[in-house]
């Protein structure tokens, strides 16, 4: 046998015993997946222009709208009250919140 085909076999057995054995080289998606930590939700009222300004698709025009349309009985009403189109609202949904005052 040659050199070139005993290292051919060696490298042969060496990958099967990996199979046989469940060592993994590669690690799995789920070890790769990193979580970012939650940012807070922004309350539409009570939010600050900068803070407000901070979402996506919401600038100058839409703050100062979202300002002057306080108080909110829920984050919906953004759009039934025409402070932001649907498009915008979709973006910014899951990073709002309007919470009532306390009783």
């Amino acid at each position: 046998m040659t050199f070139r085909a005993r290292l051919l076999t060696a490298a042969l057995l060496l990958a099967a015993s990996f199979g046989f054995t469940g060592t993994r080289l590669v690690p799995s998606a789920a070890a790769l997946t990193f979580s970012a930590p939650a940012a807070p939700l922004v309350d539409i009222n009570s939010a600050t222009a900068a803070q407000l300004k901070a979402l996506p698709g919401i600038g100058d025009a839409y703050s100062a709208k979202i300002i002057a349309g306080r108080p909110y009985a829920n984050k919906t009403q953004l759009v039934s009250r025409n402070i932001v189109p649907q498009a915008t609202y979709d973006k910014i949904k899951d990073l709002i919140i309007a919470t009532q005052p306390k009783k």
